[in-house]
């Protein structure tokens, strides 16, 4: 009897002492088993960032490509150097990568223009270039949620219908402004021609800027004395005869910034010459096609100022509406030298030849 109380005795310890290796044992495998809980719940994370490193970054705005839109009236070394001029400050600003330009032009026809920006306003550009009167305009009828940038706009009051000018457009619509001083145009027309007693206002009827600016110098030449008569074109078909009127009644002409005179200079010159009609340009494209002086702005310096203007609208958020129509920082007397020699014209000291080409 005593055997078999300790032989149960003996088992009992022994279970006892199973049961305590077994609670050990698990608890030692379930220690163990944390390290590896953790590592299986991390693994995901770090997957997702491996994933995450591997995907496109966030566009930022150094990653932003602006669409600008930009319609050109016509061909024209003015209307030329201020496209190049805005794109250049585009690029200079924002980088190469970073603007994408959708140049268009269209030769003239102002209804090509109406056409060009309903393309621009489809494809939702960030930004519309304007170059002349009439990319202008079709542009204020086109939209008036883009914002639109004008250049080489003689008057945007005119251009636009506004009876109240202040600066500002107040609508989606700022830009720079080719208009040369029209009371200093006058003077340096009588400072070459003092003796003249008539000048011809040559200029297309269907420009409203053309009309804007042959207005306003008549008031400051009739001013210093001189009779002003109006010689109207409507388009380039009637050029060489209205010229050859002008020519044949005036004793100085006056073509002032116009689209259509100044892709028939040519034409223009192949009248006044023979006549020995001298030729006072609004500006220097002009000028060097048929003309003896202009006070001429610079047309590359407006378009990058209104490529400026762009930037400052498209990265900082200028406010369009309020944005004052900027003009050319400097005016510079020019004249054609080969034309004044053959009219045998002297200028002052002070003015500049326009360089051939």
């Amino acid at each position: 009897m005593k055997r078999l109380l300790a032989v149960a005795t003996v088992l009992t310890m022994t279970a006892a002492m199973l049961a305590g290796c077994g609670s050990s044992a698990q608890n030692a495998a379930s220690t163990a088993s944390e390290p590896a809980v953790q590592e299986s719940v991390q693994a995901p994370a770090e997957s997702q960032a491996a994933t995450d490193s591997e995907a496109p970054a966030a566009q930022t705005d150094s990653d932003k490509v602006y669409r600008i839109g930009i319609c050109q009236l016509l061909q024209h070394e003015a209307l030329d150097a201020a496209t190049k001029g805005f794109k250049e400050a585009m690029i200079e600003k924002l980088g190469e990568d970073n603007v994408e330009f959708d140049e268009q032009n269209a030769s003239g026809d102002s209804a090509t223009c109406a056409t060009i920006i309903n393309q621009f306003v489809s494809a939702d550009v960030d930004l519309i270039l304007a170059n002349a009167t009439a990319s202008l305009q079709a542009a204020a009828a086109g939209t008036g949620t883009i914002p639109i940038l004008g250049t080489s706009i003689t008057d945007y009051a005119t251009a636009l219908e506004i009876d109240e000018w202040t600066g500002t457009t107040g609508k989606n619509i700022s830009g720079t402004s080719d208009l040369a001083p029209l009371k200093e145009q006058a003077a340096m027309l009588n400072e070459l021609f003092p003796d003249a007693k008539t000048v011809g206002l040559l200029y297309c009827s269907a420009e409203a800027n053309s009309i804007y600016q042959a207005n306003t110098i008549q008031e400051h030449l009739e001013g210093l004395g001189y009779t002003c008569k109006t010689y109207t074109f409507a388009d380039s078909n009637d050029i060489a005869s209205v010229t050859t009127n002008a020519a044949g009644e005036c004793d100085v002409i006056y073509v002032p910034t116009d689209n259509t005179a100044a892709s028939n200079t040519e034409v223009i010159n192949n009248v006044c010459l023979p006549a020995g009609v001298p030729v006072i340009a609004g500006e220097e494209g002009i000028c060097k096609g048929c003309g003896v002086a202009t006070l001429s702005i610079n047309y590359y310096d407006i378009g990058y100022k209104a490529g400026e203007m762009a930037v400052d609208i498209l990265v900082n958020g200028a406010d369009i509406t309020t944005m004052a129509i900027e003009s050319a920082p400097n005016v510079t007397k020019e004249y054609n030298e080969a034309i004044c020699k053959e009219l045998n014209i002297t200028v002052p000291d002070d003015y500049v030849a326009i360089k051939a080409e």
